[in-house]
Order: structure tokens, then sequence, then C-alpha cells
């Protein structure tokens, strides 16, 4: 009996890879042509308006609607040669996606014909339906006005026909309803409270600018194949599944040959990401079969997560020109590894300086050992929150498994620094430095190598690892929003660097004392003081060994880490008094949108769950166990037809097997039903309960472990049922692209 199942992976093994004609010119002439960067500005504005709008988004100047009119019409001049016929606010509201309403240019010209317009009005402002996207509560239903606003440091760009507007979404009350507005908030807060301790060590520097780097896992699936299986449309990921008797235990296919046909897919979707601006630099087979990543040139951190969103959408529509589904989902497949998206994060200044890099002399080693120890010291202090702002009910599934690292907050440093960290709060505190007039400060430290960079070994287990220049965020899901991450960290370097320079200069006078007649000012002995005090402070975040091991959650719980596992739980650091005061002192969000943010997580948890229990309920009773039990009938048959033939012994003798198979099918098939049932019960009483916490609480208590019992069993039947006879795409063929 042939299914449904062998035609759609036959069609799929016949797909032919899309040839893609790859343009003449190089990639350097087409980057950024779908773009109103700088050089477009240049050519379409006026030289005065040219130059304010680089004061806007260089210095964060006022934007002035007069000088929106000009720049206005200058995209639309631009937009219009490109083909363009409508425009779009672009917004990132809670949902982990992106959202636009597209309007056309045209108007009436008041003669009975249309002409085409765009000004500074329609350009800066919109007004979205804030009443149908998700808002915790801050608007009802009947309070539908929301507001959409330009912003003018991430570029507009062009899809298809319509001219797409970066911006923010705020509500008519003024509470953001989106990642960008905390986002833009903290990017702020991190920028003066770095550059004022900058300034201990360079007093030129203007601004500090927070830079991202992500690294896009992701998988691909043959189109065909994907659409046969109901759980992948509905969840993202296989609610069911047997491990394919390969996967990838050979690691023959991390860093192996690209098949023919994904190559063709990923040179399209690295021209078009060009075209958008998106500076893709990296792209290579990951450890899971059908697995691979993209990642880009670091870009600043507002840019750097629209464009990782842009990338997310582009690279799902090139990938159905060429027979394949994209799956951003964090665990698609069990065994084998999740997808994430490395956040690579550093600060550096507007004169060049990363802070986070070792330099060549002892000033700027001190400078790099302040910036290292305050973002411990962040890190150290908001764990919880930092966990938090990168968990989710699909995250939830990777974490702790094969490379993904656990669900505790933890920092890498590697040897060399953390000997460094070591040196500095065990040393002679008198004798740590001392002064040398002209020559400057010599420190009473070994003069950390410019090999720094390529001297850390790499810990997969870390949360959180300093790879030479840089820390990787290495928890992040691959289908978040990287914005949600990049707010609870910048924020929280943010207030360790205020912590930092309120106690430094409290303790100036007193060290200036001690330094009269040698001509210092004391600021780098009160420096050394507060570090020596911060180093110790954040020790317990520092870890360098398994992460994965049991005993690393007794020490973390030791060490007073956050050590929940549970999602909805882990969502209430949000709204610990330390997060709130936190994020209100920077003025990030408020109590009330920290709030609210939080019904949308245990709402969104709850209805994944949900949905997720609904389809294997309806994959249970009406796919498997009906060809479970039809499979069954012809054991039974064939156990019928030796008792015709042979006599009884021998029948019996001959039919072991099958009477083996009939009688675990009937057990399973029997447990399936009953554990449905369950689940079922489970989900109703979990509905009934009001509060979006403790409802949460219950699906992941309640309805989310039976999840993993009915697939213990469908996973049984898919190894003993004919396989001629199993509905869905198997994992071998899912996992193969030929």
């Amino acid at each position: 009996m042939e299914t449904l199942r062998f035609q759609v992976v036959g069609e799929a093994f016949k797909k032919k890879p899309l040839k893609v004609k790859t343009p003449v010119e190089r990639p350097a002439k087409y980057f950024g042509s779908k773009v109103f960067n700088r050089e477009k500005m240049y050519r379409y504005l006026p030289k005065d308006i040219f130059e304010k709008m680089v004061d806007v988004i260089d210095n964060g100047a006022q934007l002035d609607r007069k000088v929106a009119d000009v720049v206005a019409e200058g995209m639309k001049q631009w937009a219009t040669e490109q083909g363009v016929t409508h425009y779009t606010h672009w917004f990132q509201p809670l949902t982990e996606g992106t959202a636009e309403k597209h309007d056309s240019f045209i108007e009436h010209d008041g003669k009975g014909g249309m002409m085409e317009e765009f000004t500074g009005k329609l350009l800066v402002q919109q007004e979205p339906d804030a009443s149908s996207f998700p808002s915790g509560g801050i608007r009802s239903t009947f309070e539908a006005r929301g507001y959409s606003a330009w912003d003018p440091t991430s570029p507009v760009f062009i899809i298809d026909d319509t001219l797409c507007i970066p911006t923010v979404f705020i509500s008519y009350s003024g509470e953001a309803l989106d990642y960008k507005t905390p986002l833009l908030r903290a990017l702020h807060a991190v920028n003066v409270a770095a550059t004022e301790v900058c300034h201990y060590f360079d007093p030129s520097v203007k601004k500090v600018t927070s830079n991202l780097g992500w690294e896009q896992e992701y998988f691909l699936v043959d189109e065909g194949l994907y659409a046969a299986r109901p759980d992948l449309l509905l969840t993202g990921r296989t609610l069911m599944g047997h491990d394919s008797a390969k996967n990838q235990q050979m690691d023959d296919h991390y860093f192996g040959s690209i098949p023919e046909r994904v190559a063709a897919f990923m040179r399209e979707l690295e021209i078009e990401a060009l075209k958008l601006g998106i500076p893709c630099k990296t792209r290579h087979n990951e450890v899971a079969p059908n697995q691979f990543e993209l990642a880009p040139i670091y870009e600043d951190t507002n840019l750097a997560v629209d464009h990782n969103m842009l990338l997310m959408s582009v690279m799902k529509r090139v990938a159905r020109k060429h027979g394949f589904r994209v799956l951003l989902h964090e665990k698609p497949f069990a065994g084998i590894n999740g997808s994430g998206k490395h956040n690579n994060w550093s600060l550096s200044t507007d004169n060049g300086i990363l802070l986070h890099a070792p330099g060549k002399t002892a000033e700027q080693n001190l400078r790099f050992a302040t910036f290292i120890v305050e973002t411990l010291m962040g890190v150290y202090r908001h764990n919880g929150l930092l966990k938090a702002s990168i968990m989710s009910a699909t995250n939830a599934h990777r974490l702790g498994a094969n490379e993904a690292p656990p669900a505790i907050i933890s920092s890498f440093l590697g040897k060399q620094l953390s000997e460094l960290l070591d040196h500095i709060e065990k040393a002679d505190k008198d004798n740590l430095f001392s002064m040398d007039g002209k020559q400057g400060m010599k420190m009473d430290i070994p003069e950390i190598p410019e090999l720094l960079i390529d001297n850390t070994d790499r810990n997969r287990t870390s949360p959180f690892a300093f790879t030479g220049n840089r820390f990787e965020f290495r928890a992040v899901g691959s289908e978040a929003n990287c914005a949600s991450a990049m707010i609870a960290l910048n924020s929280a370097v943010a207030e360790a660097l205020i912590s930092f320079k309120k106690r430094v200069d409290e303790r100036i006078p007193a060290f200036a004392k001690k330094c009269e007649g040698t001509g210092h000012s004391g600021v780098f002995h009160a420096i050394i003081d507060v570090l020596r005090e911060d180093i110790k402070t954040c020790k317990p975040i520092r870890f360098d060994g398994n992460g994965y091991s049991d005993e690393w959650v007794e020490e973390a719980t030791r060490r007073g880490l956050d050590v929940e596992k549970s999602c909805p739980k882990i969502f209430m650091r949000y709204l610990d008094k330390e997060s709130i005061e936190m994020f209100e002192s920077l003025g990030v969000m408020t109590k009330k949108e920290l709030e609210a943010r939080n019904e949308v997580k245990w709402e969104t948890y709850t209805k994944k769950i949900q949905i997720e229990a609904r389809v294997l309920g309806d994959l249970s009773m009406n796919h498997i166990i009906p060809v479970a039990t039809h499979y069954q009938s012809e054991l039974l048959r064939n156990v019928e037809n030796m008792a015709d033939i042979f006599d009884k012994e021998k029948a019996m003798r001959l039919s072991a097997r099958n009477i083996k198979l009939i009688e675990e099918i009937a057990e399973r098939t029997s447990a399936i039903e009953r554990m449905v049932e369950e689940l079922v019960e489970a989900r109703k009483q979990a509905n009934i309960i009001e509060g979006e916490a403790e409802k949460a609480i219950a699906y992941h208590d309640t309805v989310e472990p039976k999840l993993d019992d009915i697939r213990y069993e469908i996973d049984k039947l898919e190894l003993i049922v004919d396989d001629s006879l199993w509905p869905l795409p198997k994992y071998r063929e899912l996992l193969f692209i030929r």
C-alpha cells in the first residue's frame, strides 16, 4: 500500500537546484542598492539637508519637520526610479516578527486625476491599529490608536514595489509596544554611561556604540516533505519522529561540502541580502544534517537587529523559490543539535577603540579591565533577567541540549583573562601601579599580549563567553528577536558603569590627597580600588568548566545564580525589584511596560504549548492510531492464515513474532489514546485559570510533559509499523537533502 508519504518523498528527491543568474557586478557594486543609505542621501538631498541628516544619525540631533519634508521628497524620487509604488512603516511588535501596512503614493490632484505624493508627515508618523497587536493589557480593543514613528538611524529600504521605513511602535498614551523603542533607549543609556567612564582614560571620546554580530543558524527541509508534516507546518517542530540511524554522530556535516541545491539558495539569499545592505560574510554547514549558518560583519546593534529581522523574512521567501522551507525553530528535530543565534556583542568609541580589546599600554589595559569587569558586574547582578531575555517556549527545548549552553547564565573568560583579574584582585593594593612622570602609569601586571585575541580557548557550554575582543551571548534562540537580549544586556552594563563611575568619583578626593606632591590626580588609584571590589563581587558569574554537568547546577546554586528551568517562572525575573529599578532608572521601560510585556510572554507561551497539544492530539487520533491498527489487522490476518495452513503448534511458533507485534501495537495505541484524553483534560483544567502567569505555569507543569510521553509511544510504533503505511515523512527523509 503506497502512501502519500512516498509520493511526496519521491517528488522532493526529484527537485533540481534552481539556477540563479549571478550578477556580473561584484558584491561591492550592488551592496546597498535597495537602501536609501548615505550615498543615496548625498545624491538625492540638498547638501545642507544631507548634513543635517548625518547630524541626526551620528549625534542624535533633533529632526526638524521641514527637513523631513525634503528628505521624503528625495526618498520618493529615488524609490519611484526603482519602480516603487507603495510605502510602509516597518516595525517589530511583540509577536517576534515584523509588521507592515502598505499605502500607495497616489493622492487626488484636485482636478479629477491622481498624483504621487510622499510628505515628511507620512515619512515620520503613521497610525497602525494598536489593539490588534499584543499589548499585555496596555491597550483594550476599543482603544485602537497607536503610532509608528520613523527611526532615522536605520536606513529605509525597498522590498519588491514597497519602500520600507523602519519605525518604533508606541501606544496612544506613549508606552512602547515593540522591541525597537526600548532597544534605542537601552543603547542611549549605555552610550552615556560608557562615554563618561571612557573620559577617565580619553576625554576626547564623544560617543560609545554598542556593536552586534549575530550568527543565524537554521534548517532547510524539502518543501514537499514539510507540507506532509502537519506538526512542522503548524508548530515549527516535529512533535514525533524516531531518530534516524544516521544523523550527526559522524560529525561529517559540520563545515562539509555544501550541497548544490543549498549552495544555489545561499547564493541568491546573499545577493538579495547584500542589496538590502546586510553585510553577509560567512556561510557554512552546521553540525546537524540539513543545518546551516549565515553570519554578517558586525554593525551598530540597532541596525544589526533590523537586518536580522529582515534577513529571516528574506530567507523564507528565497528558500521557497528553491523548493525549501526554512526552519527557524530552536529545536525542530529531537536528538540532534538545535539552532541558536549567537549574539557577539561589544562596545566601541567614536575614535575606533574596542573597549573589550586589550591595548598596548598600561592605561589602555586598565581601561580594558574596567569594561570587562563592569560587563561581568552587569551580567552577575542580572543573570536571571538575562536568562529571561532569551527564554521562550521554543528555546527551552534547545538550552542544555547537545551544543547549546545550559539555562544558567555564566561567563567563560579563559585562563589569561582570569589570571589578570585575579592578579588585580590579590596584588598589593598600594604597589599595584606607579606613576613615572611623562612616561605615564606602569602597572604591576605583565603586559597583556596582543595575541590575547587568539589566546582564549572556546567553551561551547558557556552562555556568555569572552572571545578575545567581545562577548558571545550564545544562549539566544534562532527565531528570537535579538533586541530582547540586547535590551537586557546593554541596560545591565549601563547600570554597572553608572555605579562604577559614582563609586570612583567618590574615592578620587581621598586618593588625590595621597598623591599630593606627585603631580597625579589619584583617578587611577580610585579606579583600581573599585575594580578590586567588583572583581571579588562578580566572581560567582565566572565559570570555565563544563556547563552540562550536574555538579555545575549544584555549584551555581551555591553561588546564588538563577538555576530555574521553568520558562514561565523565568519570565518573572523581569518583575524583580532590581529589574524594575534598573529599567526605570535608565529610562528604558516603566514598570507598567514590563508588566505588560510579561503578560504577552506568558500568553504566548501558553498558546504555543496549546497549539502543540492540539496538533499532537489530532495526529495521534487521526493519523497514527488508524495506521497502527490497520497494520495490526494485517498481522492478525497473517496469523489467521497461518492457522488455516499449519497445525496449531507450528502456526503458533511461526506467528510468534506477529503475535508479539499485535500485542505491542494494542498496548501502545491504548496508551496513546489514554494519554491524549489526559492531555485534553489537562488543557481544560489549565484553560479555566484566569491569571496569565498561573495559566502558563500550569501548561508547563501539567500539559507540556504529556507531549513527550505521547511522543515516546508514537516513536516506538514508528519502528514496528510497516514503513509503507507510516503516514508522515521520517527523520531519515527530512534530514538529508539530495
